[in-house]
């Protein structure tokens, strides 16, 4: 059996069990998926200062995950925060929802549209094309400005399929990919009304982790994404302070400064 917990970087519950029922509708009978968002933290990411202050939370279910023996984890926020340090303490491979829907779309088609809740994040989803090598096949982000919490309310799914189909008129994109995990429910419905291959980070993100897992490959020990050096940390990060070098957190038995769920 492979576990994979899926980590809702923000604390609102309603979209942490919307993105696991998701998780568990794409994960294979033998993988166990745990959706599981931190007790502290912003109650969704809308900004860098949301996304800066989620970050100690994935942390935190990181360790977490390391003491319950998790092989694998995802993170299911459009920006993917915190990806780079999950990687140094995990001990499994951890797949963020945007990388995974980026590289997905490239496969399917050449060019894609991502279309994602606020005006102001578009940024940090074109840094993240740059960053993944999918700047060139992305035609545009599209901004429906719903704020992440509402789009679970009325009219919320209609309007995203309704920008979905705009953003393919107008780029000549091939592919769709969703920008936010809290939209994972909505992409068979999106895929109708907009006419190409739909694609939503969180099912897309767990397939890799399963695949990357039987396939029995896990991040790179050597250089940036080696174990964290030995070091001590203060006041409310205390719990964070890390171990020997060369050890995995799990070896280290790092204890977080508050309880995970």
């Amino acid at each position: 059996m492979t576990r994979i917990t899926v980590i809702n970087p923000n604390t609102a519950r309603a979209m942490t069990e919307t993105v696991g029922r998701r998780a568990r509708a794409v994960a294979a009978p033998t993988t166990a998926v745990a959706a599981v968002s931190p007790p502290m933290g912003p109650e969704s990411i809308e900004s860098h200062y949301d996304e800066a202050l989620a970050v100690p939370g994935v942390l935190a279910e990181i360790a977490a995950g390391e003491r319950d023996g998790t092989d694998g984890y995802v993170i299911a926020c459009f920006g993917d925060p915190g990806l780079d340090a999950a990687r140094e303490l995990a001990a499994g491979p951890v797949v963020g929802v945007a990388e995974a829907a980026m590289h997905a779309a490239k496969l399917i088609g050449r060019t894609f549209s991502v279309v994602t809740t606020l005006s102001r994040t578009a940024g940090r989803a074109w840094d993240l094309a740059h960053r993944y090598g999918a700047a060139g096949a992305c035609r545009g982000v599209h901004a429906c400005d719903i704020p992440v919490l509402d789009l679970d309310g009325p009219g919320a799914r209609e309007a995203v399929a309704d920008l979905c189909a705009r953003a393919v008129r107008e780029d000549g994109s091939d592919v769709v990919v969703l920008g936010c995990a809290g939209m994972a429910a909505f992409c068979d419905e999106v895929a109708d009304t907009a006419g190409v291959p739909v694609v939503e980070g969180v099912g897309a993100a767990v397939k890799l982790v399963e695949a990357l897992v039987a396939l029995g490959l896990r991040t790179s020990r050597r250089g940036e994404y080696a174990p964290p050096p030995p070091k001590r940390y203060s006041g409310l990060l205390g719990g964070f302070t890390v171990g020997g070098e060369g050890q995995t957190l799990r070896q280290a038995g790092i204890q977080a400064p508050f309880s995970t769920t």
